[in-house]
C-alpha cells in the first residue's frame, strides 16, 4: 500500500491546511513557490487533498 504524502492539519481559528507528510509543510506550488493550501474550508481542504493525493499515487506508479 502507498503511504499518502498529503494530509489535513486544522489550524488556530477553524481553517484548513493542506500539508506534506514527508516534510510537515504546506503544499507548495513548485512552479512559483507559493503555499497553496492554507486557510482553507474544510470542503475545499478535503478537495484539494484528493486531487493531491491521486496525483502523487498515479505519479509513483507509473
Amino acid at each position: 500500500m502507498i503511504t499518502k504524502r498529503y494530509d489535513l492539519r486544522r489550524e488556530v481559528g477553524g481553517s484548513w491546511t493542506v500539508f506534506d507528510v514527508f516534510t510537515g509543510l504546506p503544499l507548495i506550488d513548485p512552479e512559483n513557490e507559493t503555499m497553496l493550501a492554507i486557510g482553507l474550508s474544510v470542503e475545499k481542504a478535503e478537495k484539494v487533498l484528493d486531487l493531491m493525493n491521486f496525483a502523487d499515487c498515479m505519479r509513483r506508479v507509473s
